[in-house]
């Protein structure tokens, strides 16, 4: 009997199968408590609704706060039953450091820390941030969401050295914009660390405009370096895109079909 009823709470816990009514059920209530977390968190930003109803805000992060602990709590005792976390401790060890597990106690943590640890107030507000991380949580109930981590995690050493690369053109820009400005601006372009404002934003093509050349050579520079900025901010975007195509009709392919290496058609097995 007890086995049953732990083996029937991780199923629920548990993102939802088609036919488990219950487990759909808690699914979307947990979604809707990550959601008006979310909505509580962005309004109590707001000071004049913080004065006012802070007590009510106060109540319900401690409500969300004892929801999410207890499904946390009742995601460790229950695991045990799924056949990657046999194990009294080992298996719940495996499981509280799994991704979506960690998050789960990052985000219920900051409120107990706060709670029983004395600190100042700048550090109960970066605490209180981390509750954004709720956010995160909708992965586990998202494809689409996991989709997007799985492309960002195959295609990591793509995006590594696209990111190198920039660094190493923001380097530069900053380098070179600062010994052709620096003597006219000497306040604008102070050092290359200073520099690197205008060369991000030049990158970037953002062109914020609170800080520019102002000499016939820094203003042919900045053109050029927008140019390639152009270009390169452009590489991460189509690595992520072709492969969210991939990844996309990779989900769509039909059972026992495969895709042509060299007209890209999907091509029914036979035999």
């Amino acid at each position: 009997m007890y086995e049953r009823i732990r083996a029937r709470t991780y199923e629920i816990v548990e993102a939802a199968l088609e036919t488990d009514h219950t487990s759909h059920v808690f699914d979307l209530f947990i979604q809707f408590m990550i959601f008006l977390n979310l909505t509580a968190f962005i309004l109590e930003s707001v000071q004049s609704l913080s004065d006012e109803y802070g007590v009510f805000f106060a109540a319900f992060e401690a409500f969300s706060v004892a929801i999410f602990s207890v499904e946390y709590f009742l995601r460790l005792w229950s695991c045990v039953t799924a056949e990657a976390y046999r194990g009294s401790i080992r298996g719940r060890l495996r499981y509280a450091v799994t991704p979506f597990a960690v998050v789960d106690l990052v985000v219920i943590l900051p409120f107990y820390i706060i709670l029983l640890v004395p600190m100042s107030e700048s550090l109960i507000r970066v605490l209180r941030v981390m509750r954004l991380l709720r956010v995160f949580r909708l992965g586990r109930y998202s494809e689409s969401l996991r989709s997007i981590v799985h492309i960002i995690w195959d295609k990591k050493e793509e995006l590594l050295i696209t990111t190198v690369v920039g660094g190493i053109l923001l380097v530069i820009a900053s380098t070179l914009v600062f010994l052709v400005e620096n003597p006219i601006q000497p306040k604008a372009f102070s050092s290359i660390p200073a520099s690197m404002w205008w060369g991000v934003a030049t990158l970037t093509t953002v062109g914020y405009g609170d800080v520019y050349p102002v000499t016939p050579l820094g203003k042919v520079m900045g053109g050029a370096i927008a140019l390639i900025g152009v270009g390169m901010f452009a590489l991460p975007t189509a690595i992520l895109g072709s492969s969210f195509v991939e990844e996309m009709q990779r989900r769509r392919r039909r059972p026992g079909a495969f895709t042509c290496p060299h007209c890209g058609k999907e091509i029914e097995r036979r035999g």
